[in-house]
């Protein structure tokens, strides 16, 4: 293993497929301080790898109980709302629907609808009805991919007349136009149809296809700290994006379709292919009205969505694009593969779609039209199989084969939307601007009440922080440690190893400090240093303990040292990093990483709750555990604590002021996708209500949302807050911890404590 890991970090440091990590700036001098490893050989850890993009293999394993996947469910679900932006839900504002322009053809209507999603934004589409019907319909909502001019996607003569000799498509005028041919047919079945634009697309012309779908480079002048633009790194840090407002017009354009009085509730279907299928998939994951789904070519193991549309910060990160199509489970699920990134669904994710569904007593409810010998497509081919679908599920009482009859094919005049009396909204950089800053006051105005509640605090606020992060105190998985070296410095024993997390294959070095009188309490000192942190910046041949450190030893407490993700061992120039690693994409959008793979603020945040793992489970259990985050530090600290309240009696942090909102470059090593938008980094400390806290770095007081879940915990005597000198916060710091942090305990141990 270790070989083989060797070999895959030089091919990670070489290969073309990540930016060389820019090692800028000198690190403060120190003295040689303890190694767990030998000089030049790197952690054995497979974050070292080589990254992960929206090519990779996303396998769906099926679950081994249902109560298994019940849980599962939820955690995927709230992964994709949190990422999406949609945790909590924005406000359903009116839709103040416009319909007009009814055009009457042979078996059906067609008219024209707008509607806003949000305050001043509009979706736009086409709405099939068909005719000589009573009584309660299905509803079917039609979104679509990446076709050319979307809604008023032409083949032409050539480009239909090829298809119907290679038997995808059958008519030479509705064959120029599948997405058109489907929303007929469904109407002359029976169904009442909404079909609707991507935005960029058509009629959607508010947030431009350039932008939406073909932003390629960070813009400055979106990229400030107020009023910014999409795919910032403050809009990332509010978990604003493109696909998260593509996949709210979706839930509004059910809410639209739903209002009809002639819909059904309780038959309402949704397909769609390429990205059509992709929002599918993603709405009927999330939403529970829908009854039947049928995304085309788009769920597969392999390339999940090349589009910024089709992606956000950690939304595939442990997950993809099956497991999505799988929370629609045990509801119909009809999908396609074609000669494309679907090519093999019908060996790699529909036999385990399968499992599922036999396993949830519905195995009829699910299928694959497989269509190996078509290119990316939604044919006459793949159409005629969701027909069927929809008869047989919804009982429309047709004989099978549904078969797909020939239409006239409406032109862009007679489907666009905007005409004299219905003109064109504005759009652009300020509507653009005025959208997310409508977003940002909305989530603003939701979580509010919520500081009054720490219950309600926690359930919201927590549950968004534990996707932020990706693991929790109970999801570290298995720990074990291993000593390399072992020296008696007289009143303390130094303990140097590794901490092996055996379920994520991770390694970290860490340096244990033993007082020969142990009073059963362990602190954890974080620092930006990593381990060498503990120790004198400057000294002779022996690195020198730092006074902080000599006080907690010597009032008996058991310190321990980390070198977290990117610190110390892991560095193999000892130059401290100031870029993150990125993808091969050229393309500026943080979701083709950070949707994939942990930004290192969590990675590093991940490895203290290794670490408190181990402390609190090894064979010696500590009575008591504390942490210390200073210069810099502190932002890991008062996120581990956020995700481990009960693993952490107190902390001590500095927090320097910092916010994630103020974060300026996607490639910042603090940079965190939703980090500022629930509270940002005053959030994640009133997550740790009602534990101790000492504060520095925030003034004379705690941040208003700090005081008011302490109060609503009835813990507000838990919060110190320091505002003395810098250079005094160390001395302050560790003064409290050793004597005044409530509910200190007294020694209890005469022995060492060790791993």
């Amino acid at each position: 293993m270790t070989t083989w890991f060797t070999h895959r970090r030089l091919a990670a440091l070489l290969s073309a497929c990540a930016l060389v990590w820019p090692m800028l700036g000198t690190p403060t001098a120190r003295a040689a301080t303890p190694r767990a490893l030998p000089a030049g050989q790197l952690p054995d850890d497979l974050r070292l790898g080589p990254l992960k993009d929206l090519d990779g293999y996303f396998p769906f394993t099926p679950p081994s109980s249902i109560e298994a996947w019940r849980q599962r469910v939820e955690r995927v679900r709230r992964q994709m709302l949190v990422s999406l932006g949609l945790w909590p839900m924005p406000q359903r504002t009116p839709l103040n629907p416009v319909i007009h322009g009814r055009l009457t053809r042979n078996g059906y209507t067609v008219e024209k609808v707008y509607f806003e999603s949000l305050p001043g934004f509009f979706v736009t589409g086409n709405l099939y009805r068909p005719t000589g019907r009573s009584g309660k319909l299905p509803g079917v909502l039609c979104p679509y991919g990446h076709w050319s001019d979307g809604r008023f996607m032409d083949l032409g003569v050539e480009g239909v007349r090829k298809q119907i000799v290679e038997g995808a498509e059958r008519f030479e005028d509705g064959g120029r136009s599948p997405l058109q041919s489907r929303c007929v047919q469904l109407a002359r079945m029976g169904c009442v149809v909404f079909h609707y634009d991507m935005i960029g697309y058509a009629d959607s012309v508010q947030i431009p296809y350039e932008l939406a779908h073909g932003f390629a480079k960070q813009r400055p002048e979106m990229n400030t700290v107020e009023h910014w633009g999409l795919f910032s790194p403050q809009a990332e840090a509010h978990l604003q994006s493109v696909m998260g407002l593509q996949t709210w017009d979706s839930i509004r354009a059910l809410d639209f379709l739903l209002s009809l009085p002639e819909v059904d509730p309780t038959r309402v279907a949704v397909t769609g292919a390429s990205g059509g299928g992709t929002q599918t998939f993603i709405l009927c994951a999330l939403d529970p009205r829908p009854s039947l789904a049928f995304p085309c070519v788009m769920v597969s193991t392999a390339m999940q969505g090349g589009c910024t549309c089709e992606n956000a910060c950690d939304l595939r990160i442990d997950t993809g694009n099956v497991e999505f199509a799988a929370l629609f489970a045990p509801k119909p699920l009809g999908m396609t593969c074609a000669h494309d990134w679907t090519i093999e669904m019908s060996t790699k994710g529909f036999p385990q779609l399968q499992a599922l569904y036999t396993l949830l007593g519905a195995p009829d409810r699910v299928t694959l039209k497989r269509g190996e010998h078509f290119e990316h497509n939604y044919n006459y081919v793949s159409r005629a199989a969701m027909y069927n679908w929809v008869n047989r599920f919804f009982q429309l009482g047709f004989q099978e084969p549904v078969v797909e009859e020939d239409h006239r094919r409406l032109t862009r005049t007679e489907l666009t939307v905007w005409d004299p009396q219905h003109p064109t909204p504005a759009g652009g950089p300020e509507f653009e601007r005025h959208l997310l800053d409508w977003l940002t006051r909305d989530a603003q105005r939701q979580l509010e009440p919520l500081r009054h509640s720490a219950a309600d605090f926690h359930r919201l606020v927590g549950g968004a922080v534990d996707v932020l992060i990706g693991r929790n105190l109970h999801e570290v998985g298995d720990v074990t440690f291993t000593t390399t070296a072992k020296v008696d410095r007289g009143e303390h024993l130094e303990v140097t190893g590794l901490l092996h997390n055996q379920t994520h294959h991770e390694e970290l070095p860490v340096l244990f400090l033993y007082p020969k009188q142990w009073n059963g309490r362990t602190v954890l000192w974080v620092d930006p240093a990593g381990k060498a942190g503990l120790f004198e910046a400057a000294g002779g041949a022996e690195a020198r303990l730092r006074a902080p450190i000599k006080q907690l030893l010597a009032a008996g407490a058991t310190v321990v040292g980390v070198d977290l993700l990117e610190q110390g061992e892991f560095l193999p120039d000892q130059q401290p990093i100031t870029q993150t690693r990125r993808v091969r994409n050229p393309r500026e959008a943080a979701a083709y990483t950070f949707g994939y793979n942990r930004t290192l603020f969590a990675q590093r945040t991940q490895d203290l709750l290794t670490v408190l793992s181990f402390v609190h489970h090894h064979e010696r259990k500590s009575r008591r555990v504390d942490a210390v985050g200073l210069a810099g530090a502190g932002l890991w600290v008062a996120a581990a604590r956020a995700l481990a309240s009960e693993a952490l009696d107190s902390i001590a942090i500095d927090t320097g002021g910092f916010r994630f909102g103020k974060v300026l470059s996607l490639w910042d090593p603090s940079f965190l996708p939703g980090g500022a938008k629930y509270g940002d980094l005053p959030g994640f400390l009133a997550l740790g209500a009602p534990g101790a806290l000492w504060l520095a770095g925030e003034g004379a007081q705690a941040p208003a949302v700090v005081k008011a879940v302490y109060a609503a915990a009835n813990a507000a005597d838990k919060v110190t807050v320091f505002d003395g000198p810098a250079d005094q916060t160390a001395q302050a710091a560790v003064a409290w911890l050793i004597a005044a942090a409530p509910g200190a305990s007294t020694p209890t141990h005469s022995t060492t404590a060790q791993p």
